[in-house]
């Protein structure tokens, strides 16, 4: 008798072993986002993005003052700026000064101030007053960066492109949909693997559920719906 081949009939087979982390279902989450953040105020910038006139310039305006400030400041600075000028003649006839008392409740307003001029400068002269579509050109304005022209791009103009900031990149982290050390490093991964349903929608959808429940210290995981789904990947505290 062949006892090696004895040995292989009375070996057990190895059944496949279940995958301790499976891909995460990021439709399922934002669905359960989506219904969470509607007692939630949405960001200013979206609700610019529904402005009847001009929607992409004045994102634009809106984003470029948002930029490390509470949506609360920039909401009411965005409203008393729009309110004295809403175009690029009009915010670039303003002097430096002015636009700065406009929007004194937003950090850096004096940088800003400065850029929102200069930009409408730069629409005037380049782009006859019009708010560029691509960005390429976007981002050739002063004071703005991916984040801003993906925002101008997609709410501003209704065309595909993927916004990240700080909330998105850091909760997509914490579901372990990406594993990536900057907004911008998530947001090139999300147009590798986020299905192009979702694009548009996401940044609005993750600022407001991290402002309000998945916080940056110390999100509020005993209230989230996505408890069974979310692995908490880094969270060290929460409540």
């Amino acid at each position: 008798m062949d006892s090696g081949a004895g040995k292989a009939r009375s070996k057990k087979k190895t059944l496949p072993q279940e995958d301790p982390h499976p891909p995460f279902d990021i439709s399922k989450a934002l669905r359960l986002v989506r219904t969470l953040i509607k007692k939630y105020k949405e960001p200013v910038v979206t609700t610019y993005g529904r402005h009847k006139n001009r929607p992409a310039f004045v994102v634009l305006i809106s984003c470029m003052l948002s930029l490390r400030t509470r949506d609360e400041q920039t909401r009411a600075a965005s409203a008393r700026l729009l309110a004295r000028a809403d175009t690029p003649r009009a915010i670039a006839a303003l002097e430096e000064r002015e636009i700065e008392e406009l929007i004194y409740q937003v950090g850096f307003y004096r940088t800003k101030a400065k850029s929102i001029k200069n930009a409408c400068q730069a629409l005037i002269r380049d782009h006859q007053g019009h708010t560029p579509e691509t960005m390429e050109e976007l981002l050739k304005l002063p004071g703005v960066g991916r984040k801003t022209a993906n925002l101008v791009i997609t709410l501003g103009h209704g065309k595909p492109g993927i916004c990240v900031d700080t909330h998105v990149h850091r909760i997509l982290n914490i579901w372990g949909y990406v594993e990536t050390k900057t907004p911008e490093a998530t947001e090139m991964a999300l147009r590798q693997k986020l299905p192009a349903r979702h694009w548009i929608e996401i940044n609005n959808l993750l600022v407001t559920f991290g402002q309000n429940l998945c916080k940056p210290v110390s999100p509020i995981c005993s209230q989230c719906p996505l408890g069974a789904l979310c692995p908490r990947l880094g969270v060290k505290r929460s409540r």
